[in-house]
C-alpha cells in the first residue's frame, strides 16, 4: 500500500541547503569547545547530560517510534504502540483502523527515542487519500535530537490540532501513510494506516 504514496511523500527541498558531514557523538561533544553558540546548540540537543540509554543488542535503528496518540475531543485518546514489529505489521495489514467523527477536533502526538547517533532534520510526512485521490498532505519538521539518556528516555512531539472534515462527501474511508525521514533522506518508519470519518 505504501508504494502508491511514495512519489508524494518526498521531503520538501530547501534551496541552497546542504546537509553537513555526519560526525560521531564523541566528535560532536568535543567539536569547537570554545564556540559559545555551538555549545548552546549541543546543550539544546542534550549532549553530555547523562548516561546514554541502553540499546537492545542487535537493534540498529537510530530513531524508534514508540507510539502515536490521536487525541480526539470528547473521546478517549487512541494510542498505537509502535516499538514492536508486530504492531507495525498489523497496521500494514489494515488490522488497526481509526474512527473520527466529522467536525471533531483531533491532535496527533508522536513519542520516540533516538539511539546510536545524533539525528538532524527529522521530519514527519503524511499523505491521505480517499478513493485513490490525494486529499491532504503534511510535511512537518520535528527537529534534531541527540541519543536519549537515562535521565531523558524519550522525546514527544505534538502537532497542531485539526478539525475533521464534515458533510456527505467527507464521510467514508481513507487510506494514509506516515513517514519519518531525516536530512540524509533516511526513512526511519514508513507506516500505512486507515481511518474513517463518521457522522
Amino acid at each position: 500500500m505504501a508504494d502508491k504514496f511514495d512519489d508524494e511523500l518526498i521531503p520538501e527541498e530547501v534551496p541552497g541547503f546542504k546537509v553537513g558531514e555526519k560526525k560521531t557523538l564523541e566528535e560532536y561533544t568535543t567539536l569547537d569547545a570554545n564556540d559559545e553558540s555551538l555549545n548552546k546548540w549541543k546543550k539544546s540537543l542534550g549532549l553530555s547530560t547523562g548516561n546514554l540509554l541502553p540499546v537492545k543488542p542487535g537493534d540498529k535503528r537510530t530513531v524508534v517510534i514508540i507510539s502515536m496518540t490521536l487525541a480526539i475531543d470528547g473521546d478517549e485518546p487512541i494510542v498505537v504502540e509502535l516499538s514492536d514489529v508486530e504492531t507495525q505489521e498489523d497496521l500494514k495489514n489494515k488490522k488497526i483502523h481509526f474512527k473520527i467523527k466529522e467536525k471533531s477536533i483531533y491532535q496527533l502526538s508522536i513519542k520516540f527515542k533516538v539511539q546510536h547517533e545524533i539525528i538532524t532534520g527529522l521530519k514527519y510526512l503524511q499523505a491521505v487519500k480517499k478513493t485513490g485521490i490525494t486529499v491532504d498532505k503534511f510535511d512537518e519538521p520535528m527537529g534534531s535530537y541527540a541519543p536519549n539518556t537515562e535521565d531523558n528516555q524519550s522525546y514527544e512531539r505534538t502537532f497542531d490540532a485539526v478539525e475533521a472534515p464534515s458533510g456527505m462527501l467527507a464521510r467514508g474511508s481513507y487510506s494514509a501513510v506516515s513517514k519519518f525521514v531525516d536530512d540524509d533522506k533516511k526513512i526511519h518508519l514508513n507506516l500505512p494506516w486507515t481511518f474513517q470519518i463518521t457522522k
